[in-house]
């Protein structure tokens, strides 16, 4: 599952590819509980690294339970 979060005043966004086997619900209630506490947002991804976004600065969060669709090699 990929999560990506754009901050405000920036024109960049911030990609953390989460666990597959991720709950989308769960991930949706730790992210709400992130910008509600009006501190930091914390996830994880997918190989362990702690990533943190001040929850003032999220302007908005995208998630696809899909992973992204990112593929290797030819399409078809």
């Amino acid at each position: 599952m990929n999560v990506r979060i754009g901050v405000i005043r920036s024109q960049k966004e911030i990609e953390v590819e989460l666990d597959p086997d991720s709950n989308l619900d769960t991930v949706k209630k730790a992210i709400t509980s992130g910008l509600a506490s009006g501190e930091m947002l914390w996830l994880t991804d997918n190989r362990g690294r702690e990533v943190g976004v001040p929850a003032a600065s999220v302007a908005y969060v995208e998630l696809d339970p899909s992973g992204g669709g990112r593929s290797i090699g030819f399409g078809g």
